[in-house]
């Protein structure tokens, strides 16, 4: 276990009674494929930012559990629904629930997982909060769709992809932090800077992660290198590639990306064609400016904290901006 994870052991325990709780249904379908996406593991790095901030924040309350798990309902909601939309089969080194059990059930399952996370805002009773979350969960659905539409267009801009990023994956970062200093009270300036502390960890999160499709190993990732260009989607280090290959290197890979539009859907690209795009990647610095625009971002998320008094739970704050650059996964 990390530090950041032992640092708030027993409110970890709390959330996930808590998630195995709410997860339950009397339709026996919903609650097993509930139980198969929370059992799944994962790092559940959004809850656990919850309850981070709240301690640093000297919360004393009990309603960080119930937050903590309305945020990990949203973030896997959003995991079975992008599994159908990029028809994926792997997750976390296992059959996603769509593959096992089928598009539809997936879909109807996310949709339950959503409205739980809504019963539970409820039963918090803030409206600020309600606000954030019903905000973030539209955000997140935008992004969805302004991806979709990116499939398959290598003339994607850079602006544009971080947009997307911004929406799919760093706005959920936000809410958990931003939801914990509600909770807490916390000043309204400092309630602005650990969002802020969201935003760029988030980005940095999903920037490592892009890099990783086309440096990391199928078994530490747990899906397929190169899954992102098996969907068509121009993460930045192609984006980069393009823009400083070679003109028959940038075509290449604006073809492949192309490809993907009117091919089935997450096939595998063509094994030499994706060793040759990754060597491309490499020799364009493609991977390194990626990883240099997520230690920009990991930068800003720490200075975020400057106004957050010193304790454990700050420095663990710190220490899991650093982890985002160094995993493998």
């Amino acid at each position: 276990m990390l530090s950041f994870h032992q640092a708030v052991t027993e409110d970890f325990e709390a959330v996930n009674q808590l998630i195995l709780g709410q997860v339950h249904s009397d339709v026996d379908l919903v609650e097993n494929i509930g139980n198969y996406l929370i059992n799944a593991g994962g790092k559940r790095l959004r809850p656990l930012l919850v309850l981070l901030v709240a301690k640093a924040l000297d919360y004393k309350g009990s309603e960080q559990h119930t937050l903590a798990a309305i945020i990990e309902f949203i973030h896997s909601a959003t995991l079975l629904h992008d599994d159908v939309v990029d028809t994926s089969d792997m997750r976390r080194g296992r059959a996603t629930a769509n593959a096992k059990w089928g598009n539809a059930p997936s879909v109807l399952v996310g949709d339950f997982l959503y409205s739980r996370a809504f019963q539970m805002m409820v039963a918090i009773g803030s409206m600020p909060i309600m606000d954030i979350l019903s905000n973030t969960t539209n955000t997140i659905a935008e992004g969805e769709v302004q991806q979709l539409i990116n499939a398959g267009d290598p003339k994607l801009s850079e602006a544009n992809y971080f947009d997307v990023i911004h929406k799919k994956t760093a706005v959920l970062f936000e809410a958990a932090c931003e939801t914990a200093s509600v909770i807490s009270e916390g000043d309204v300036n400092l309630q602005a800077d650990l969002k802020a502390y969201g935003y760029h960890l988030g980005i940095a999160f999903q920037l490592v992660d892009d890099a990783l499709d086309y440096t990391g190993s199928s078994e530490a990732l747990g899906k397929n290198v190169g899954d992102d260009l098996a969907e068509g989607k121009p993460t930045l280090p192609l984006i980069y590639a393009m823009k400083n290959g070679t003109e028959q290197e940038s075509k290449l890979i604006a073809d492949t990306i192309r490809a993907t539009s009117t091919d089935d859907r997450n096939a595998p690209v063509d094994p030499d064609t994706l060793k040759e795009i990754i060597a491309i990647i490499q020799r364009t610095g493609a991977i390194d400016y990626t990883h240099k625009k997520a230690e920009d971002h990991v930068s800003k998320a720490k200075a975020s904290l400057s106004l957050l008094k010193d304790s454990r739970y700050k420095t663990e704050l710190e220490k899991l901006a650093e982890f985002s650059l160094g995993r493998d996964h």
